[in-house]
């Protein structure tokens, strides 16, 4: 955990004009800001796995990738078990690939199919079986119920330091109490869904059997900010 802390102190006078006197604001007021942040591993991982067909026709394209995929789900659904993995469809594109003379010379396919959940070896064993499917990507998350129980663990710490050091501030001026005038709370996170590369060319087919592709995920950081201000009494 680590803290930051603001304060501006506010006199509540202005200076008296030739002609006119500018309304004075509330007196002794101090804006102060304190935060906190706690680092933790990721615990969810996405791979992405593809397959890709090209040919002179647009059906026949077709039917190649959903065989791909037909026999991909066969080897991967028995081994689904939410929440450790999920496996489900994902983007589909056919694309026209044109020749010189603007005509089209052929059709060019892709599919994706998508394991995804917090048991990793499961995963990585079960993406090495799918021969007929290549890698295209992966990224590891925090899952909500982490994220959810770390921002109220970080928020809880957030709010302590702010309120030790208004009472810090308020004895250090002399007063023995202060009433808070606004707040507020915003949290940020970093790491979080960023991509991090699995140890495997990503256009090389998967070796046959069970062997595991290596995985090794990332960590996100979580801050949460308290800032407002106090009136001291």
């Amino acid at each position: 955990m680590a803290a930051a802390l603001a304060v501006a102190w506010s006199l509540g006078w202005a200076p008296a004009l030739a002609q006119e006197r500018l309304p004075e604001g509330p007196a002794n007021v101090v804006n102060l800001m304190a935060s906190a942040y706690q680092e933790v591993a990721q615990d969810r991982l996405v791979l992405q796995m593809s397959v890709t067909r090209e040919g002179s026709d647009a059906a026949q394209v077709q039917t190649q990738i959903r065989q791909a995929l037909d026999e991909a789900l066969k080897l991967a659904r028995p081994h689904e078990r939410a929440p450790d993995m999920e496996v489900r469809t994902g983007d589909f594109s056919l694309n026209p690939r044109y020749a010189k003379d603007g005509r089209i010379a052929t059709w060019v396919g892709s599919a994706q199919l998508v394991l995804e959940g917090r048991d990793f070896e499961l995963i990585a064993r079960t993406a090495g079986r799918l021969t007929s499917l290549t890698m295209a990507g992966s990224h590891f998350t925090l899952s909500r119920q982490a994220r959810q129980a770390l921002e109220a663990d970080v928020q809880r710490a957030a709010i302590e330091r702010f309120r030790a050091r208004a009472d810090d501030i308020a004895r250090s001026f002399g007063f023995t109490t202060y009433t808070l005038r606004e707040v507020s709370v915003s949290s940020t996170d970093s790491g979080g869904g960023m991509p991090r590369p699995v140890m495997m060319a990503a256009a090389k087919s998967f070796e046959a059997g069970d062997a595991a592709i290596p995985v090794e995920a990332g960590r996100t950081t979580v801050q949460v900010t308290v800032s407002g201000s106090i009136q001291l009494q």
